[in-house]
């Protein structure tokens, strides 16, 4: 989860870059991650040694780290520099945006700004991880090599989730998004989602997240009807306040004996509705485990 920072991205050990360590480089291909703490040196300074030390050519993953906040004097967002050096990294196909715990920045506090460049700059990106949705703004765009489309979020805004439900992306297999709580900016409705759950967009899609909802129940609602739905191998809607309305959705909706996984983790469902659902779908992966019992409440906010 977002307790840790990555050990491994997209099957790969990740290595924090460190000039001045006196360690041999690595060997074999790993993740690079590049970051700066708070208060100490400012993040362009990091990323010019790192893309003047490390053979950029060869990094096919990256991930990024702290990059500082409006409290802190060195904050700069890195996606203007990702950009700029996008022809010293030809061959980059996955980046993690905000690898950053709650000791270095609570999710919703994580500041972002427009990632649209980033898909012109890197054609060829395979995979897009971003965690954080303060200040975090996407224009609609196309891409024929995206296949994983990730959001965490303790908040995702709505013009993010419209922007994505826009964007044309023929090969995308993967979405996940992380809608949090309107507290936190996570302002989407479940008409915004209806782009994605028609069917019509994106045509490979076989893993479908929205999670870490407040509507997680008319989300639920939704989804039980779903045309997409048919094409999916897995589904989440964990994280958010599904109760025993929107898995009764789900029971009564279309079948979902075709998933291989079904993710309710973190739930408000009652153990007899836990039970019918295990009993519907005998031959799914169901993660129904982190049942609570009190006032409905997503597990990523702040």
């Amino acid at each position: 989860m977002i307790d840790e920072n990555l050990a491994e991205y997209v099957g790969l050990p990740v290595v924090g870059f460190e000039a001045d360590d006196g360690e041999e480089p690595p060997a074999g291909p790993v993740a690079w991650k590049v970051a700066t703490e708070f208060d100490e040196e400012p993040f362009p300074d990091v990323w010019k040694r790192f893309c003047a030390t490390v053979d950029t050519a060869s990094v096919t993953a990256l991930v990024i780290g702290y990059w500082g906040a409006s409290y802190d004097e060195h904050h700069h967002y890195p996606v203007p520099l990702l950009v700029e050096a996008a022809a010293s990294f030809p061959n980059l196909r996955s980046l993690f945006l905000g690898d950053m715990t709650y000791q270095e920045s609570e999710i919703s506090w994580i500041e972002h700004e427009d990632v649209s460049p980033l898909f012109r700059a890197f054609p060829a990106l395979e995979r897009l991880d971003v965690r954080g949705g303060s200040g975090l703004t996407l224009q609609p765009f196309a891409s024929a090599s995206l296949r994983v489309l990730r959001f965490e979020s303790g908040g995702l805004p709505a013009g993010v989730v419209r922007a994505v439900a826009a964007s044309d992306l023929p090969n995308l297999e993967h979405l996940d998004m992380w809608l949090g709580t309107e507290n936190y900016g996570g302002d989407a409705t479940v008409a915004d989602l209806a782009p994605v759950l028609s069917g019509d967009r994106f045509p490979s899609l076989r893993r479908l997240g929205l999670e870490d909802s407040e509507l997680q129940d008319e989300i639920a609602e939704a989804v039980a009807g779903a045309p997409v739905v048919a094409r999916l191998e897995s589904l989440s809607l964990a994280m958010g306040t599904l109760t025993d309305r929107g898995a009764e959705a789900l029971l009564a909706g279309q079948p979902l004996t075709h998933l291989r996984e079904l993710d309710l983790h973190h739930n408000f469902i009652s153990e007899p509705i836990q039970r019918r659902i295990r009993e519907a779908l005998p031959g799914v992966e169901i993660a129904l485990e982190g049942a609570q019992r009190d006032v409905p409440y997503i597990e990523v906010s702040e």
